[in-house]
């Protein structure tokens, strides 16, 4: 015990070790609670940490939605048997999703096969189908041999073009070993046919800009991108810059003015919708899906409502991968003004969302109007009764 009170006596007489200074922000005259400190015990990791909200607020689940829709932007899996597209539409039927475009991109053979097993059920006016474009090795003539596929398909029952998918300026090289350019002027006789077809193209360009961004803790899609290498673009030997593709795809949009476009996942541009709104003040023949972006409206529900009314006529409701339980989230986040709940992939974001409250004038143009007034050959029948 004496040495004890020796120690301790010793301690006291010691000269005090000055704090850090600390960096005070404008307007602030010292630090602010915990500032400087350091956690007692240790962090919890980013997927340990998972608060329990205390907050007490009305809950609208909308298992089925208000009106009936189009999915401009599904991944059935192969419509090629009975089985399967009684399974699907089974699916959609409960969730009020009267159309389903397949953007899985079938063209030649596997197209038609799953055309002819679809009009052999039930649900023959229910899935029409986007053709795919084969752009491996792009060399010359290219363009008329891919455009003269795109007029088969189409005459054999393809009512669009797409998903064109992201190794389209990213990753896919032409003939010479080359990056192929999103506006590479041998593509144009291709988008020049889509536009005497007047069909739509929906085109997935990039992915979000995070993942271009550097990978560290500043990052918002750390996670994601922990867990998917794949989608780490960091490597500029490899992938062109973020802005270097939005580059590429703005000048094909301005070459092709009569063509339709229907930039897949708002463009990537939900983080910055008035972006997204100056391009469709530009290009009067530009459209965007919703896919994939919930959680981005979901975080800024007036800024999005707004966005939403403004721009009524050029939205189309898309969804992406078919998991028939994350359609709801989409229901709830357009439909209610709910607050504060969950999205259904941690990965994609940590934090909650807010429901938008669409009025049912631009809920009808998202889910379906939009869609008819692109794709002529979508049966009426079931959006008019």
């Amino acid at each position: 015990m004496l040495r004890r009170l020796i120690a301790l006596g010793l301690f006291s007489l010691a000269p005090a070790v000055p704090a850090p200074a600390q960096q005070l922000g404008p307007g602030q005259i010292r630090p602010r609670p915990a500032e400087g400190r350091e956690p007692e015990f240790p962090p919890p990791s980013i997927r340990e940490y998972q608060p329990r909200s205390t907050l007490v607020m009305p809950v609208h689940p909308v298992p089925r939605a208000r009106f009936p829709v189009v999915d401009v932007h599904g991944h059935p899996p192969a419509l090629t048997s009975a089985e399967a597209i009684e399974r699907v539409g089974a699916a959609m039927d409960s969730l009020n999703l009267r159309v389903m475009v397949s953007a899985n991109g079938s063209s030649g053979d596997r197209l038609t096969r799953q055309l002819e097993a679809v009009r052999n059920t039930s649900y023959k006016d229910r899935f029409v189908f986007f053709t795919g474009l084969d752009l491996r090795a792009v060399g010359p003539g290219s363009g008329r041999r891919i455009a003269a596929q795109l007029e088969a398909d189409v005459k054999a029952g393809a009512v669009g073009v797409g998903e064109i998918g992201k190794g389209f300026g990213l990753s896919i090289r032409k003939a010479d070993g080359t990056r192929l350019q999103l506006d590479d002027p041998e593509l144009d006789p291709v988008w020049e046919m889509a536009a005497r077809l007047r069909i739509p193209i929906l085109i997935h360009v990039g992915d979000p800009s995070e993942f271009f961004a550097p990978f560290d803790y500043h990052n918002e899609r750390w996670l994601e991108l922990a867990l998917y290498p794949s989608r780490r673009y960091q490597d500029r030997a490899r992938f062109p810059a973020f802005e270097e593709l939005m580059a590429e795809r703005d000048r094909l949009l301005a070459r092709h003015p009569k063509t339709i476009w229907v930039l897949a996942h708002l463009g990537w541009h939900a983080n910055d919708l008035a972006r997204l709104g100056r391009m469709f003040d530009r290009f009067p023949n530009l459209y965007s899906e919703v896919g994939a972006i919930l959680y981005d409206l979901g975080r800024q529900p007036r800024t999005a409502h707004e966005f939403f009314n403004k721009y009524q006529d050029r939205l189309l409701f898309g969804k992406d991968s078919f998991q028939p339980d994350e359609y709801p989230y989409y229901w709830r986040v357009f439909e209610t003004l709910d607050e504060y709940f969950d999205y259904y992939r941690d990965y994609h974001a940590f934090w909650k969302l807010y429901g938008l409250g669409l009025p049912d004038p631009v809920l009808k143009k998202l889910y379906y109007a939009n869609a008819l007034k692109l794709l002529p050959g979508i049966s009426r029948t079931r959006f008019l009764r």
